[in-house]
C-alpha cells in the first residue's frame, strides 16, 4: 500500500537523531519527522518529547520520488480527524477591507489642490538645501566649519 499525503497514520518511533525522528509506518516503510513538526511549542531538546519505541500519531507532509516520507505529529493533532466534530474551529468570515490606503504628501498652506511628484520633489530638494546651508554655517566639523582643529 503507497502513503498517501495528507494521510493520517499511527506509526512507532525508531530512531531519534537531534533534528528529527524516524517512525515506521507499517509495510517495511520508515519516515521522519523534523523537529519543528513535533510540537506546537519550540522544541530545544527532541527527547523531552519522544521516546524511542512510542507510539505517535502522524500525518503524511510528502513522499518524494525517491520514496522519502516527511511527517508531522503536531498537524495530525491538528487535522479534523484528529479532532471531534464539536470541537471543530469554524472558518473565519474574509476580513472586509476599506478603500485603499494612498500617500497625499503634505500640502503647503499655499496650495490648495493636490502636488505633483515634480512639486513635491522640488520642495524637497529646496529643503534639503536649506538644512545643509545652516549646518555649514553653523560650524559643523563634519561639513567643513570654522571650528576646525588648529585653526582659531
Amino acid at each position: 500500500m503507497a502513503v498517501e499525503v495528507g494521510a493520517i497514520i499511527d506509526g512507532k518511533i525508531t530512531g531519534i537523531i537531534e533534528y528529527g525522528a524516524f517512525i515506521d509506518i507499517g509495510e517495511g516503510q520508515t519516515g521522519m519527522v523534523h523537529i519543528s513538526e513535533v510540537a506546537p511549542t519550540y522544541v530545544t531538546s527532541i527527547r523531552d518529547h519522544l521516546a524511542m519505541g512510542q507510539e505517535v500519531r502522524v500525518k503524511v507532509l510528502n513522499v518524494t520520488a525517491e520514496g522519502k516520507v516527511s511527517l508531522s505529529i503536531k498537524k495530525a493533532e491538528d487535522s479534523p480527524e484528529a479532532v471531534p466534530r464539536a470541537e471543530a474551529p469554524r472558518p473565519r468570515p474574509p476580513a472586509r477591507r476599506g478603500a485603499p490606503n494612498v500617500w497625499q504628501g503634505q500640502r503647503a498652506a499655499s496650495q490648495a489642490g493636490p502636488q505633483t511628484f515634480e512639486d513635491m520633489m522640488s520642495r524637497f530638494k529646496q529643503t534639503s538645501e536649506d538644512k545643509i546651508s545652516t549646518l555649514r554655517r553653523g560650524g559643523d566639523t563634519r561639513y567643513g566649519g570654522a571650528s576646525r582643529r588648529g585653526k582659531k
